[in-house]
């Protein structure tokens, strides 16, 4: 039998195999039984229309509740649902982005009981004694843990993280299912391959169960960002391998700027792009989950950044081909852009530097002009250009991408469906041209 004092008692979080294979389980067979009910209405005379409306309504219901109850990898995967629900049809994402917004930083939270039985574990019986305060009730919830809010002995406000007992299989298994699972829900996701993106975050996955490597990667940051009038990275105090406390960042999301002016939501996108490319040449690292969870506006216009967890260490900096390699598509210099390309490997068998460069082309359109306006329409009309293109060309099956761009290719296109949900107008040409190496060779 488990001790009350350690963290391994997980009916909060099921971890077997079975247990949640059946949770995702439910997903398909809930969509095959609505379409069997909707069939049936519709036989007897129901609108279609409305019929069609309340099943995609059903369905993001069920999304939500099955995968904020798995967290995980479950969670994970409806977090880059919500990134990427900018690809899809207005009126197929309407019902679906309420839902799957929440996914970004709300799951059921751990009992005040399993909080308490963590913090002894990681902390030592007296636990309490580092905290002034500690708020038992979670103030946020992320993939494989939930932020609490503290107070230290010396009056810092802090956010204390923790992870849930059995997060490590759990996201294993989570992973597994959800490549098995990927073909029944990529029309969720507007055709995203999101079993790449479920590989690429379970070759890393005993990087981000680990908080002390996180820790290590936010301390960095944090160093190189300090004292920055653009940025705020958290300080971080203590780390465990399952807990980590760090600066209490207040703030608003980023997903709130959606409504905000044009200004704010145009100054606000920019210092988010700028970010992502600041990031490999001031501190070494990419901060690799751009979703908008892990961005807070604070009060004084800044922008903070948390949840360190997922990032490529380039302690070059970005490679010094990116920037030559874009100047050379904006140019239309198929040709030389093919060649490098090839001398980088992203090219896997031969193909045609003029297809290639016109399936490029959605990838760098933003690159081309001083200021560039980022929208959902935009969006979904280069989606079915890169897909139209390699429907006729085949040119995506003959290219692959290197292991030291994987991250980076998730980096930017992830950032720039966030700008698209955020429908900003921004210099994104400028920021390339002071960040990217390369761009002035």
């Amino acid at each position: 039998m488990t001790s009350p004092d350690r963290p391994g008692d997980e009916r909060e979080l099921p971890t077997s195999s079975l247990a949640r294979a059946s949770k995702m389980l439910s997903l398909p067979l809930g969509a095959a039984g609505r379409q069997a009910v909707g069939l049936g209405r519709r036989l007897l005379g129901a609108d279609a229309d409305r019929v069609d409306a309340e099943l995609r309504a059903a369905a993001a219901e069920q999304l939500f509740a099955v995968l904020g109850e798995l967290k995980g990898g479950a969670m994970k995967f409806g977090q880059a649902l919500s990134m990427f629900e900018a690809f899809l049809p207005e009126e197929v994402a309407k019902p679906y982005r309420q839902h799957l917004a929440k996914l970004q930083d709300s799951a059921p939270p751990l009992p005040s009981s399993r909080v308490q039985a963590v913090l002894r574990h990681e902390l030592g019986p007296r636990w309490r004694e580092r905290f002034a305060s500690f708020d038992l009730r979670p103030a946020a919830a992320a993939s494989i843990g939930q932020v609490h809010r503290a107070v230290l002995t010396d009056g810092t406000p802090v956010a204390v993280k923790l992870q849930y007992p059995g997060a490590d299989q759990a996201l294993r298994s989570d992973l597994r299912q959800i490549e098995r699972l990927a073909g029944v829900v990529a029309p969720l996701a507007g055709g995203v391959d999101v079993v790449t993106i479920s590989r690429e975050l379970a070759e890393r996955i005993s990087e981000e169960i680990d908080y002390t490597l996180e820790a290590e990667n936010q301390s960095r940051a944090a160093a190189a960002f300090a004292g920055d009038p653009e940025f705020a990275v958290p300080r971080v105090w203590e780390a465990t391998p399952r807990l980590l406390v760090s600066d209490w960042l207040e703030g608003r999301r980023l997903s709130s700027v959606a409504e905000a002016p044009a200004s704010e939501r145009n100054r606000v996108g920019l210092a988010y792009v700028r970010f992502l490319f600041a990031g490999p040449a001031r501190a070494g690292l990419l901060h690799a989950d751009p979703h908008p969870g892990n961005y807070l506006v604070l009060p004084d216009g800044r922008l903070g950044v948390v949840d360190f967890g997922l990032v490529a260490r380039l302690p070059d900096g970005l490679p010094s081909a990116m920037g030559r390699l874009i100047r050379l598509a904006i140019a239309d210099d198929a040709a030389a852009m093919t060649r490098g390309l090839a001398d980088e490997g992203f090219i896997a068998r031969d193909v045609d530097a003029g297809e290639l460069l016109g399936y490029l082309g959605p990838f760098v359109e933003p690159a081309r002009v001083e200021e560039f306006h980022f929208d959902r329409e935009w969006m979904r009309e280069q989606f079915l250009h890169v897909r139209g293109s390699s429907a006729r060309h085949g040119v995506a099956m003959r290219l692959t991408i290197p292991p030291v761009y994987a991250l980076i290719h998730r980096v930017w296109l992830g950032g720039i469906a966030v700008l698209a949900q955020l429908d900003v107008t921004a210099g994104f040409r400028g920021v390339l041209a002071e960040l990217l190496p390369g761009w002035h060779d």
